[in-house]
């Protein structure tokens, strides 16, 4: 399915990454490797601020700063650390700065600013998570593949306190963005971040994925239809919780070919002012996608022990 969730027109122009590559000298600065299991929810190793050398891979790191095994020919990781799937339902993932990575860890290049995390996590309900929001700033601040975007923050007319919070909480990490009215436009090559009300996105192609499951859009939640309610899915796509008036979601969605959308939504404006008050590192680090119901976080999917 085509997807283009752009919404806006982009009103800051795309800048030249000069200084996002490994650039000259021995190597650069400012590197993260994160190593979790189960949607994040269980952490295993987190490396900041590595320094690692020119014409770096996202594989080389992991095996230079985890023990590592390999299958197919050392183009799949088999376990890392000791910790390996266990079963045909299970398998290692890796993101870029919030972004399922196009190609096999061997020949994706790491840059300046990047956050590599690898998740051991079920793969029942799907195979593929296009985008998640635990790297957040990622990618807002350092973009993706050595290339900074643009951010658009698209509002619903009846949300401007979230908006006016989302826009803050983007300028304290230093966030340029600009502000469009929901369905205004599209723009190519922008981080669109979309705040609204279910009843307001439903008709945009993003959340039309959402409302479709964890196959089409890569997150364990989706609205009913009139948007009353918020249900929560486990790692096998089942509803396990439903929230009412005052929910919240934060999720990511896009494919390997296109930036993703971030959407900032809820049951009611309530819903959509907790979530966008949960747009920030520390409730949004290492989440897949976060509910909320005031100022109760709910990380999705929903682990059995949550």
């Amino acid at each position: 399915m085509p997807l283009r969730v752009r919404t806006a027109l982009a009103v800051v122009a795309a800048l030249a990454c000069g200084g996002c590559g490994l650039g000259a000298g021995p190597g650069t600065r400012s590197v993260s490797l994160t190593v979790t299991r189960d949607f994040g929810t269980t952490p295993v190793r987190a490396i900041t601020g590595a320094r690692v050398p020119r014409s770096e891979t996202v594989m080389r790191m992991l095996e230079r700063s985890f023990t590592v095994s390999t299958r197919f020919g050392g183009g799949s990781v088999e376990s890392i650390d000791g910790l390996s799937p266990g079963n045909s339902r299970t398998d290692w993932f890796y993101y870029v700065n919030g972004i399922e990575a196009p190609h096999g860890a061997a020949a994706t290049a790491v840059h300046g600013g990047d956050h590599i995390w690898w998740d051991l996590h079920d793969r029942t309900a799907t195979d593929t998570i296009p985008a998640v929001v635990g790297s957040f700033p990622e990618p807002f601040e350092n973009g993706y593949g050595g290339k900074l975007y643009p951010t658009t923050v698209e509002c619903a007319a009846d949300v401007g306190t979230a908006c006016t919070t989302v826009g803050n909480e983007l300028a304290a990490e230093h966030i340029r963005s600009g502000e469009q009215t929901l369905g205004t436009g599209s723009g190519s090559d922008t981080l669109g971040v979309v705040v609204g009300t279910w009843s307001d996105l439903r008709s945009e192609i993003a959340a039309q994925l959402l409302a479709h499951g964890p196959g089409a859009s890569g997150v364990y939640a989706h609205f009913s239809r009139q948007g009353a309610t918020l249900q929560l899915l486990d790692p096998a796509g089942s509803v396990v919780q439903t929230l009412g008036a005052g929910a919240g979601l934060i999720a990511a969605i896009g494919d390997t070919q296109q930036t993703p959308t971030w959407l900032v939504t809820g049951t009611d404006a309530a819903g959509v002012e907790a979530a966008a008050r949960a747009l920030t590192p520390r409730d949004l680090h290492d989440r897949f996608a976060l509910a909320v119901r005031g100022a109760t976080l709910l990380p999705v999917p929903v682990q059995a022990s949550d």
